[in-house]
């Protein structure tokens, strides 16, 4: 089977947009896709944030297997459909 892309969800507690981004990240994982949560209101998800120089919230960035950047939202919260298409092509 093919290795599929992976996803980093960010997310903050207080966001209004942020309850999408979560319901994405559910949805996607239960496609078997994997996702990993960062919350930047943790000194972990602020770090890795920070990384990624995200400045906007929600924010979802799909990489392939080697860590390579291939798409990404910022401040919106994408399709669950669109999404697991770019991921199952990465």
């Amino acid at each position: 089977m093919k290795h599929m892309g992976i996803v980093k969800v960010f997310f903050k507690n207080d966001c209004p947009m942020c309850p999408g981004a979560k319901k994405l990240s559910a949805g996607l994982k239960a496609k078997n896709v994997t996702v990993v949560d960062y919350n930047v209101d943790t000194p972990d998800g602020l770090a890795e944030a920070s990384f990624y120089g995200i400045l906007s919230l929600p924010a979802v960035i799909i990489e392939d297997a080697s860590e390579k950047g291939i798409k990404e939202w910022r401040g919106t919260v994408p399709a669950l459909e669109e999404v697991f298409q770019i991921v199952a092509a990465a």
